[in-house]
């Protein structure tokens, strides 16, 4: 079995910003205790000068916001 960061995994829906509870779209992993912190794009910029350099990782899929959703065809 290898090992598998935590940043590996996509965010989904169900991951929610620690700070409102909007869906998640930036995870960082804290470089001292290796915990985990949510954020919306909303803030996660708002904490990311501050936040960033005390990471690991900053998994950033805000790109995601601009994606339009697509659906299957319907027979």
């Amino acid at each position: 079995m290898s090992a598998t960061t935590v940043a590996e995994r996509e965010l989904t829906a169900l991951d929610r910003c620690d700070r409102c509870g909007a869906q998640a779209y930036v995870r960082a992993i804290l470089a001292t205790s290796g915990g985990e912190l949510l954020f919306c794009g909303h803030h996660a910029r708002e904490v990311e000068s501050k936040l960033r350099p005390q990471t690991s990782e900053w998994q950033d899929e805000t790109s995601k916001l601009h994606e339009k959703p697509s659906f299957a065809a319907v027979d």
